[in-house]
Order: C-alpha cells, then sequence, then structure tokens
C-alpha cells in the first residue's frame, strides 16, 4: 500500500485532549501536516464508495493517484488506463488541473490510454486511438501555427521563382534570411548555464493538448521533470515538491516493502552463523546441540515426575550449564599446551 505523505499522529494535540505523546511530548495544538481525505472514512474515488464495494458488480481495479493519494476506479478516470504493465504512476483529473505543467510534460513523457471506440464497444474491443490529420489542422489553426507555415510555404516558393531582375531578387533574397534569422538565430558563443534552462518553458514554447483526464506514467519519469529555480518554486507554491524525489516513486515504496519483509523473514540464528568464520561456526553448532540435549534432558525429569518447572529450575539449569562448559574449556585448554 502506498504510504500516506501528509499523515501524522495526533496523540498529544487538542483533538485528542488528557493525553500526551510518549514519543514527541512538545508536540503542538494542532497537526496541520495532516490531511483527512475521504479515505480516512472508508470512502474513495470521486464515486464516495468503499472499497471493496458490496453494491458494486463491476468487476473493476482501482488505482492510486501519487498527488493526492486518493483510489479511483479505472471507469472513473476520464480515459481507459493502458495495461497494468505499460504504466508504472497515474495522475487523476482533479490533480492534473492543479498541476496544470504536467501537461506539457504528458505529450512527450505520459503513457497515452486507450480509447473504446463505439463501434466496437459492445465486443468489448479496445484500440489506440490516435489524432487524424483533420485534428491535427484543428491543432495548428487554433495555435496560430498553420498560418505562420502557410505564410514560410509562400516565402519559399517566391525564393525558389526564378528573377528576371537582380536588384528585385537582392531585396527578395535578403528578405527571407532576414526573417529566417529572426526565427531560427545564430547560436553565439556564450550560452546560458545549464542551471538556468528551464524544461518547462521549452515544452510549453510547443503545442499539446490538455484533455481532462486522468494521466499514466512511466517508471523514471520524474527524473525528467525540470528542477531549475523557477520550477522548483512553482513546485514549492503548489505542494508538489515530493514529484522530484525519486525515493517517493512507488516503485520505490514497493522496493522498501519487500526488503523490509525479507529482513523480517530472515532467521537471526543463521546471520550470526553466516558472519562468522569456520571454527566458529563449528563450536557454535556444537554449544547449540549440547544445549539442546542438556535442557531436553532436565526438563523430561519434570514431566515425568509431573512438577511445575519455577524459575528458580531454570536459573539452577542454566549455572550447572555454564559451569560444565568452563570445565571442559580448562581441560581442552589443558590438553592442548
Amino acid at each position: 500500500v502506498f504510504l500516506s505523505r501528509n499523515f501524522r499522529c495526533d496523540c498529544g494535540n487538542s483533538k485528542f485532549k488528557n493525553l500526551q505523546c510518549k514519543l514527541l511530548p512538545e508536540k503542538g495544538k494542532v497537526n496541520s501536516g495532516n490531511k483527512y481525505n475521504d479515505n480516512f472514512y472508508g470512502l474513495y474515488c470521486i464515486c464516495k464508495r468503499p472499497y471493496p464495494d458490496p453494491e458494486d458488480e463491476i468487476p473493476d481495479e482501482m488505482i492510486q493517484c501519487i498527488v493526492c493519494e486518493d483510489w479511483f476506479h479505472g471507469r472513473h478516470l476520464g480515459a481507459v488506463p493502458p495495461e497494468s504493465g505499460d504504466f508504472h504512476e497515474m495522475v487523476c483529473q482533479a490533480c492534473m488541473s492543479h498541476c496544470h505543467f504536467l501537461w506539457a510534460y504528458a505529450s512527450q513523457l505520459a503513457v497515452p490510454a486507450l480509447t473504446k471506440v463505439n463501434s466496437l464497444e459492445d465486443e468489448g474491443i479496445v484500440l489506440k486511438v490516435e489524432e487524424s490529420e483533420e485534428q491535427k489542422k484543428e491543432i495548428k489553426r487554433e495555435s496560430g501555427v498553420e498560418h505562420q507555415e502557410v505564410k514560410e510555404e509562400k516565402q519559399m516558393e517566391q525564393f525558389n521563382e526564378p528573377s528576371t531582375s537582380s536588384g528585385s531578387d537582392f531585396l527578395h533574397v535578403h528578405g527571407y534570411c532576414s526573417t529566417f534569422l529572426q526565427k531560427c538565430p545564430v547560436e553565439t558563443a556564450k550560452t546560458a548555464p545549464e542551471s538556468s534552462f528551464c524544461k518547462l518553458k521549452e515544452l510549453q514554447s510547443k503545442q499539446f493538448l490538455k484533455k481532462g483526464t486522468a494521466t499514466f506514467w512511466p517508471l523514471n519519469w520524474r527524473s525528467k521533470l525540470c528542477t531549475c529555480e523557477d520550477c522548483l518554486k512553482m513546485y514549492s507554491e503548489l505542494e508538489v515538491q515530493f514529484l522530484t524525489d525519486e525515493c517517493d516513486t512507488v516503485l520505490a515504496y514497493e522496493n522498501k516493502g519487500t526488503s523490509d519483509q525479507e529482513a523480517e523473514r530472515r532467521d537471526p540464528l543463521m546471520d550470526t552463523l553466516n558472519s562468522m568464520n569456520r571454527v566458529q561456526q563449528v563450536e557454535l553448532i556444537c554449544e547449540y546441540n549440547d544445549l539442546k540435549t542438556e535442557l531436553t534432558d532436565y526438563l523430561r525429569r519434570f514431566a515425568d515426575e509431573g512438577t511445575v518447572v519455577k524459575r528458580e529450575d531454570i536459573q539452577h539449569f542454566f549455572e550447572e550449564f555454564q559451569s560444565r562448559k568452563r570445565r571442559r574449556t580448562n581441560r581442552m585448554q589443558y590438553y592442548c599446551s
């Protein structure tokens, strides 16, 4: 389960009177970091339903938004999610509206959502729909790109046409070159420092669509977000600084959970044994077997007599065991010398 970033212990503050926090006695009266959304009350998605929902007969997978941390049904994201193996993280519709800058990145990085074609909907066939040529022209027309391209094409045609006048030819070439140089200035020797370069502004200068749907992102997409001063300030204002934190990703949490489970499954005795050399391992195994044999024989007497084993009996056993161990060790040292 993806952890909640903005959830902190409330014990000891004004929510629970007459209760002091044992970890942080000086805790403030109000924990402003806590954000109690509908998940806290067992409700999820924009439909505000519990999960599992006993009244929902439609099998659907729930996906967590990495920004607001709410869980959403796949059918309530405004777009059909790609196959689960094709994307690693999701940003819901509301968070895409809040983090509007992500749309510029989505055009280059996001995994395309699947869209159901009406004529095939009844058959359950899902296709990836690409923009048609008419849609692309419409986008260009709205952004003014088409008008600029037509103007440049006319200038190029005029430039390629043979001219009857050398003077007009010179003026025509000079005018076209001036226009070209204004659009594509020659790179100067002094280049802007890399720290001041903004990837976001470069992407925003290109055309992109805001579809009003959730977006789906591949592995390592966060590493491609701009980290210039202006963008870092924007992340802070939008309270999404965690987007640039590689340790905040779903994959990082999954890896941490896997490593924690492996640590819990490890046997402390085997870890200790593996840290020893061969001689120490043999000695430890022999001591363990001796302890097991002697303790079993000692406790069997109580079982045969039907008496209760007391604390004093266990202490007496280990005192005798240590005494016998010292005698064996002393004899071995004397023999070796």
